[in-house]
């Protein structure tokens, strides 16, 4: 019996933290919502609505999707200065600030993305930011 629990102990832990994450994101992704709701269509940064920029996808030079936008980020001064992203392949999910600040528009059809100079690995390098918890 005690090998039993022994060995679930581990599988427990894990699943008890990815319930957490998982709390974790769906509120990030209900504030963020909610912030473009409240928002409305009027452009909050590099002509586009709040729900625009969080519909893009971060792109690189090659066209190749780098991260979803998970949050549109405001200073001090209330304007948009930077984007909360989720990076795309990095495993356990990661976030990160992108600053708006080189951020290019490219619309591709019906799909509206932000193109950046920066790499995979110069985003993956970039410092994590935790997300609070739910």
């Amino acid at each position: 019996m005690r090998m039993i629990l022994t060995l679930a102990a581990p599988a427990i832990l894990l699943a008890a933290c990815s319930d957490k994450n998982e709390a974790a994101e769906d509120k990030l992704e209900r504030s963020a919502e909610t912030s473009a709701t409240v928002a409305g269509p009027v452009p909050a940064a590099l002509g586009l609505s709040e729900a625009q920029l969080l519909d893009a996808d971060i792109i690189g030079a090659d066209g190749k999707e780098l991260a979803d936008v998970a949050k549109v980020e405001r200073g001090a001064d209330n304007k948009v200065d930077r984007l909360l992203v989720e990076l795309d392949g990095a495993g356990p999910d990661r976030y990160v600030h992108v600053p708006i600040t080189g951020l290019k528009v490219v619309v591709r059809g019906d799909d509206t993305d932000l193109q950046t100079s920066m790499t995979k690995a110069d985003l993956a390098n970039l410092p994590e930011v935790k997300l609070p918890p739910a």
